[in-house]
């Protein structure tokens, strides 16, 4: 196909051409029933945000524009297939899994995967079986599966339908997925891969290699990320075997989607879709070679000024961190006696400098083709004030954010059981009715059916206090918990 083409950006073009009047929704009528609106966002914007119509297709039934500009997307990462998502990744999380499993189904995860996914489990009852991901004590991060704990797990449980599994984490950790895919598929297992923050791997030769490209069946991809389309904006992508079969049923796949998917797809998110595609399949090597080149600068730099552990490559052990994406700026600042958080707030406050997100230990700061070195040459300046200035002793910091669950009954039982709110404090040994988690990254600290621990309680108060942003609960300020009867 041709990498060039560009089809709902062309398609969108000459609807405004040909000067269309429109007696349909959005009400807005192309920006001039909303003068506020359009001043904010511009007059371009607002005349392409239109509803599907003839000429530029439907995202729940593609057969022209849409369908060639999803193919285009499928050939440039390498799929049989891929689907455009309006929904976030979010959406494209719960569609693998909608797709490979139903109520009582067995899925293989660890347990540090993002909310959409548990939230997947509560919605269809298909029910969890947790690997637990190896740990690094002196960062606090969790890493990939052992091998040795994957395939435990699948001899222990051959009647699961799927694994499911992060790649990379949010820190850039990578995991064997090639041995995955392969002990997969001889147990007769289907291969799901969160890729949200993976979109880049796909191309550039000198990153660790896309699911798609060893074989996984389906793949979340947040082209919002690091692909540069607006955000909510992604893709999830079918994979194939080496004849090029899928083992994916994609029509199916489309039902599953249009379950939860809008009717009522935003064109200004499909464009930026296309174009991004297009950007990447282009000129992806060259982008990405500089990013790599501009974070190896900034993890010297970081490293030079002394406490902070900004982390690479040097971490790869060939299994529970079996490759590294070289694009993260993952730094540790346990050794400066300061939360990650604590961090990422002096940086905003102080320094109006916004980074990705901050955890109890580490901060990762997002680079892109969008920065510049003068901005990351602020960056490094302020860390460097902020150890001069904030450094303490680091005794009583909480060293690990991954916390072991006890799983008592399955999340959608849980989740939808009778339920009491009692006091935090009083929780102990009670099996917990709703989700609570940090953000970001959105990985549950307690999800519905585990038993909450005196560690875990521990755990709540202490980011509380770090200054965590803790949501989920139906309690918005965390003084109760919802518990089954």
């Amino acid at each position: 196909m041709n990498q060039n083409r560009i089809p709902i950006y062309e398609s969108l073009n000459e609807l405004k051409a040909n000067r269309v009047v429109p007696f349909d929704v959005p009400g807005h009528k192309r920006g001039r029933g909303n003068a506020l609106l359009t001043s904010f966002l511009g007059q371009k914007t607002m005349s392409v945000d239109v509803n599907s119509q003839l000429p530029i297709d439907n995202l729940c039934h593609p057969v022209s524009v849409i369908k060639e500009a999803q193919d285009l997307a499928a050939e440039a990462f390498g799929a049989a297939e891929a689907f455009f998502m309006v929904g976030g990744t979010t959406s494209a999380v719960q569609a693998m899994v909608f797709a490979a499993t139903k109520k009582g189904d067995k899925i293989l995860l660890p347990r540090n995967v993002h909310r959409s996914v548990l939230n997947a489990l509560v919605l269809n009852g298909a029910v969890p079986v947790y690997i637990d991901p190896d740990l690094n004590f002196e960062f606090g991060i969790s890493l990939g599966m052992k091998r040795e704990a994957i395939k435990k797990a699948i001899e222990e449980n051959k009647d699961a339908k799927a694994i499911f599994i992060n790649n990379p984490t949010y820190y850039g950790i990578c995991s064997d997925i090639e041995y995955i895919e392969k002990l997969a598929h001889e147990n007769n297992m289907l291969l799901l891969v969160d890729e949200a923050h993976g979109t880049h791997f796909y191309f550039n030769s000198k990153l660790p290699k896309g699911a798609i490209s060893v074989g996984a069946d389906m793949a979340s991809i947040s082209m919002h990320k690091s692909g540069g389309s607006l955000t909510q904006s992604s893709i999830l992508l079918v994979g194939k075997d080496k004849k090029g079969v899928s083992r994916i049923n994609t029509d199916y796949l489309r039902q599953i989607i249009n379950l939860t998917q809008t009717t009522s797809a935003s064109y200004l998110l499909l464009s930026s879709l296309d174009i991004s595609r297009h950007n990447l399949a282009l000129y992806g090597e060259s982008i990405f070679d500089k990013v790599i080149k501009m974070v190896e600068y900034s993890a010297t730099e970081i490293n030079a000024i002394g406490d902070y552990i900004a982390y690479t490559k040097e971490l790869i052990n060939r299994d529970s961190i079996f490759d590294f994406d070289q694009t993260k700026l993952s730094v540790n600042t346990l050794q400066i006696g300061l939360a990650g958080i604590e961090v990422y707030d002096i940086l905003r406050d102080e320094y109006d400098i916004q980074i990705e997100f901050g955890d109890l230990g580490n901060i990762l700061a997002y680079i892109s083709v969008g920065d510049t070195m003068l901005n990351i040459e602020r960056l490094i300046g302020a860390l460097s004030e902020i150890r001069r200035k904030y450094k303490k002793s680091k005794i009583g910091m909480f060293t690990r954010e991954y916390l072991t669950p006890i799983v008592s009954v399955s999340p959608q039982e849980a989740f939808y059981a009778d339920k009491i709110s009692i006091p935090l404090n009083e929780t102990e040994g009670r099996i917990c009715g709703e989700f609570l988690m940090t953000y970001p990254p959105g990985i549950p600290v307690l999800a519905p059916g585990e038993v909450v621990t005196p560690q875990i309680i521990d755990y709540i108060k202490y980011a509380k206090e770090k200054g965590c942003t803790v949501l989920g609960t139906e309690d918005m300020t965390l003084t109760n918990l919802s518990v089954l009867k």
